[in-house]
């Protein structure tokens, strides 16, 4: 993809393009009006059904360093994408934004690392179901992006916008209105109001994933978007999925963590280009199928796994503040590494809620409610 600068003139054209998709820009709010976070409360341990809901708006607002949140309601065009046959790679899908939202301007580019990732699936002791997640990474920029489409299923996803460059400008730069539309492109977890959980997680390994048949083509950020948007639970997933080929972004090899709110949660893998599905309630960063690439990934993966696993033999169901202990016990401080947990999601799939943390600060929640329908 050519680099271009981009004008301020072209940037003003440009989002007032996006803005009416958009709807008003504000400021973020907490369900109580304050407009601000809840401090924690009594000896510093704030409980989760005592913070306030955070209510995003089209601005992006920052929350702390590193960590800001947006609303996306109306139409991004994912149907228009998939029905003109997806796209093969990341410049492909940047092309389709370009062409279709961007006036022609190829001003965004796909840029990646290695990542790691946790995630676990265990029944609530209130009957229904939770997903925890932690990604692990280098210090980033994390959005997290709340969607409300006008005909598919309302979603909070994150997005890590190290992952998406400025070509020739300073991403800060670029308004509000356009971050956002690519971020909506380019999610790596995320929770719809079904209940229906997604995460990306990566695999350390050579080969990468290039499914090359005669269905329409999407990308490893894509098919979590599409996931998200029409997959109520991890059957209508999987059959989503197996309708398109799929090409790894950035070239990362990776495995798929799903789970709904029945309690069904799988992995799907990728070996030789070929989708398989593991029956799993934890999934880390090495290969879960059994055969040749069985147990390839990182070493520290399998110690995650075997915490993460034990844990689960320990309890045989677990609260929110539960998931966010074990998600801590496998967090990137207790490893002394130079990565940190960036985000750590805990996803309650029967009433819609969910609470991050940021850099491994536990103590600090921020909450979010999908709205269910």
């Amino acid at each position: 993809m050519k680099k271009q600068k981009i004008s301020l003139m072209i940037l003003l054209f440009v989002a007032s393009i996006l803005a009416a998709g958009c709807g008003k820009t504000e400021s973020v709010q907490t369900e109580n009006g304050s407009g601000t976070l809840q401090s924690n409360k009594g000896n510093g341990e704030e409980r989760m059904e005592d913070t306030d809901i955070i209510n995003p708006t089209s601005e992006i607002v920052s929350l702390e360093d590193g960590f800001s949140v947006v609303k996306y309601s109306g139409d991004y065009r994912l149907d228009e994408f998939l029905k003109q046959g997806g796209e093969a790679s990341d410049a492909d899908v940047m092309g389709f934004l370009a062409k279709n939202l961007f006036s022609g301007e190829s001003v965004l580019e796909f840029f990646g690392d290695i990542f790691g990732c946790s995630t676990l699936s265990i029944k609530s002791t209130d009957g229904s179901y939770i997903f925890g997640r932690n990604f692990d990474w280098n210090s980033c920029q994390t959005l997290v992006v709340s969607t409300e489409p006008e005909e598919e299923y309302a979603s909070i996803s994150t997005v890590n916008m190290d992952f998406i460059q400025a070509a020739g400008t300073d991403m800060e730069r670029l308004p509000d209105e356009m971050k956002t539309m690519v971020a909506l492109y380019a999610p790596l977890d995320g929770m719809n109001e079904k209940g229906l959980c997604v995460s990306v997680n990566m695999i350390e390994d050579t080969d990468t994933i290039n499914q090359n048949t005669d269905k329409k083509d999407i990308t490893t950020t894509t098919a979590v978007r599409l996931l998200l948007d029409q997959a109520a639970d991890v059957d209508e997933a999987l059959a989503l999925l197996k309708q398109y080929d799929l090409h790894a972004s950035m070239g990362m090899m990776v495995h798929f963590a799903l789970a709904d709110a029945k309690g069904n949660a799988v992995a799907v893998e990728y070996v030789d280009n070929e989708m398989v599905v593991i029956d799993t309630s934890v999934v880390t960063n090495f290969y879960l199928e059994e055969g040749e690439k069985h147990g390839i990934g990182t070493e520290q993966s399998h110690t995650r796994y075997e915490i993460l696993t034990e844990k689960l033999k320990e309890k045989q169901t677990m609260d929110m503040q539960d998931v966010r202990d074990a998600l801590d016990s496998v967090s990137k401080d207790n490893f002394g590494e130079f990565e940190s947990t960036e985000w750590s999601i805990v996803f309650h799939q029967g009433s819609g809620k969910v609470v991050y943390y940021h850099r491994e600060n536990y103590e600090k929640a921020y909450t979010f409610q999908i709205p269910l329908q």
